[in-house]
């Protein structure tokens, strides 16, 4: 790279530079208006930091742990898909850069590179995200794949019956490769005549018919924790914790599916007190900075999941550039916590912020 980017924001450019428009139109676009895709960023300006002074900051401990396993910061690597797209060692060198970060990353079921390339690349926790196929039987066998590789937990999207409109996708006619996880299982090779070769396929693989009676037939399968990825309500955080899940991702799926929902750090809330702390609620969405990070904590998030800048710093120079992107925000996290009086990830409360949703505070 010419210039080193000053902040994550600026891997985006960098990535548009070196990738062809398909590609780049895939990884940054959303769905229709994109209304929510922009919300998802706007909505953490409208959260204010309250910081404590006089506090002792010769020591901040940005440390966590997520279903029992500690990483360095609570920023974890949101499943994305085809990163081969964006880079030719694809998610392998997203790996590396997850454990050299000593973080976790949540592989998608729709990688370019397999399950076993990824488990084998590097020693480092890490999850798998799962779409159920129409063909359960296939799904079953990549889950046991999965844990049979090492992988700790399995993230199950939910909020995707059918492919959401995306617009770029269509005008380009979007064509990705083969998916090599399903190789010798299941062709994902699609020719259509009509728009994006993406939502023909996933028109024929995804099972539309998923309901929550299937969360247990996926536990069945397996004995790794469950947590469900797509939860925007608290009617639906309820029903998750009735059902077992091991936790939560409050996500819009980057504003993907459908327009118009809200950005997810404006229900996040919502969805921490319908959990009452009974599982661990992730949030997934919009984070391009450490004070985002900070404001998703104070608001009850145990960790967040960073989906397209980890891509375009993937684009820009790969496992480097991912490395880079992880490490600038933690940087920043760390002096946000450090400005705001927060030495460890425990101090972080809901008094740290303020939304544009809160009462005016009483003044002395």
């Amino acid at each position: 790279m010419a210039t080193e980017p000053g902040n994550v924001n600026e891997f985006r450019e960098l990535a548009r530079q070196v990738l062809p428009k398909m590609y780049y139109d895939f990884y940054t676009g959303g769905a229709e208006d994109q209304h929510t895709l922009k919300q998802n960023v706007d909505a953490f300006r409208r959260i204010m930091l309250r910081p404590r002074v006089i506090v002792d900051a010769s020591k901040i401990d940005m440390s966590t742990t997520v279903l029992g396993y500690k990483i360095s910061a609570p920023i974890m690597i949101a499943p994305t898909a085809r990163h081969q797209l964006a880079h030719p060692e694809g998610e392998v060198a997203t790996a590396r850069a997850a454990a050299a970060c000593n973080t976790i990353m949540v592989l998608s079921n729709m990688s370019t590179c397999t399950v076993e390339d990824v488990a084998s690349s590097c020693n480092a926790i890490r999850f798998f995200q799962l779409y159920v196929l129409k063909r359960r039987d296939i799904s079953a066998q990549i889950v046991h794949r999965v844990e049979n590789n090492g992988y700790k937990a399995i993230v199950l999207t939910v909020d995707t019956p059918r492919l959401g409109r995306r617009e770029a996708d269509i005008k380009n006619r979007m064509v990705a490769p083969q998916l090599r996880n399903f190789e010798g299982l299941l062709s994902t090779e699609v020719h259509t005549d009509k728009g994006s070769n993406l939502e023909a396929l996933v028109k024929g693989m995804y099972d539309t018919s998923l309901s929550w009676e299937d969360i247990g037939w996926l536990k069945s399968i397996t004995n790794l924790p469950i947590l469900i990825k797509g939860v925007l309500t608290h009617e639906d955080a309820r029903k998750a914790v009735e059902v077992g899940v091991a936790g939560i991702v409050v996500s819009n799926h980057g504003a993907r599916q459908l327009d118009y929902t809200p950005a997810t750090i404006s229900v996040l809330e919502e969805v921490v007190h319908a959990v009452g702390g009974r599982v661990p609620v992730l949030f997934d969405g919009g984070v391009r900075r450490g004070t985002d990070v900070f404001k998703a904590l104070a608001l009850g998030a145990q960790a967040v999941l960073v989906g397209r800048p980890v891509v375009y710093g993937l684009a820009a120079n790969g496992e480097r550039g991912v490395r880079r992107v992880i490490e600038m925000l933690k940087d920043e996290f760390e002096l946000t916590m450090a400005l705001s009086g927060c030495p460890s990830v425990k101090d972080i409360t809901r008094s740290h912020v303020t939304t544009e949703f809160d009462k005016p505070r009483s003044m002395l």
